[in-house]
């Protein structure tokens, strides 16, 4: 069923050309916007406390990424998150760096009491702390965790009531009923800066244009996941991360239903 769901929104993604709202990492802005286009989206990167209300009724989807969270930049993200809710959108929520400092998690902590999040997607440590685990996140890289991912996404998905999406070796994606796990990727996608924020894009894309979110997370992580591994099988002997990072947006913007089908791996 997932299946035929996904390759339904790979198809419509271009065409529907959703607006998708981002308050995100000042690092990744830019590779996110870039990633929103390449799948068939329309970013708007808007931060400002006067006008994230408005931008977010024109909007589909609402990402929050915590990258280079701020006290301005929160009381941002608290008014485009309740705006969203408002209007019936989905919000879309990356807990980078939760688990690393106390005030990353303390405001990760209030957003989730202020503002109803729809998917979360982080890693196992940041994912961990914010359901009160103790995981130390080696600034906004995973540390280790005393639970299997598909467990942590489980419990994460029940505690939080959103679906949760944890990348990793292998990526996990669960409502709180359903555990799915994807297969794909390569160890390359760790090596550059961005992809797990352009990841939350992509799934904020895809859950723009359905009210089926868990089809959206897993639609969303699995092109990251399939085009990482399609951009390095593509590397020649010389070429390094510079042409690998160019050759993953490539793979991105020309993936198809037909592509992703052929080529995605359930774990």
């Amino acid at each position: 069923m997932h299946v035929l769901v996904i390759k339904d929104l790979l198809n419509k993604i271009k065409i529907q050309n959703p607006l998708v709202h981002h308050i995100t990492n000042n690092v990744t802005i830019n590779d996110c916007a870039n990633v929103t286009l390449a799948i068939g989206g329309s970013p708007v990167m808007a931060t400002s406390i006067e006008e994230v209300a408005d931008m977010v009724n024109l909007a589909n989807a609402l990402v929050i990424n915590f990258g280079t969270i701020d006290d301005q930049t929160f009381d941002a993200m608290i008014l485009a998150g309740k705006a969203a809710n408002e209007k019936g959108i989905p919000v879309i929520f990356d807990p980078v760096g939760v688990g690393a400092t106390p005030f990353r998690t303390k405001k990760a902590q209030e957003l989730l009491n202020k503002v109803s999040v729809s998917i979360v997607r982080g890693n196992a440590t940041e994912v961990y702390a914010l359901i009160g685990g103790d995981a130390q996140t080696r600034g906004v890289d995973a540390g280790k965790i005393p639970l299997s991912n598909e467990t942590l996404a489980l419990k994460a998905a029940k505690d939080l009531k959103a679906i949760t999406v944890i990348s990793g070796q292998l990526d996990v994606i669960s409502n709180g009923e359903e555990t799915i796990s994807i297969a794909n990727g390569d160890i390359w996608l760790t090596r550059i800066t961005g992809t797990g924020c352009m990841t939350t894009s992509l799934i904020g894309c895809f859950a723009s244009i359905t009210k089926d979110f868990f089809s959206a997370a897993i639609a969303g992580m699995s092109v990251m996941s399939l085009s990482g591994e399609r951009a390095k099988s593509r590397l020649k002997e010389n070429e390094g991360i510079g042409t690998y990072r160019v050759m993953l947006m490539d793979e991105i913007s020309l993936i198809t239903a037909e592509i992703w089908e052929e080529g995605v791996r359930f774990g």
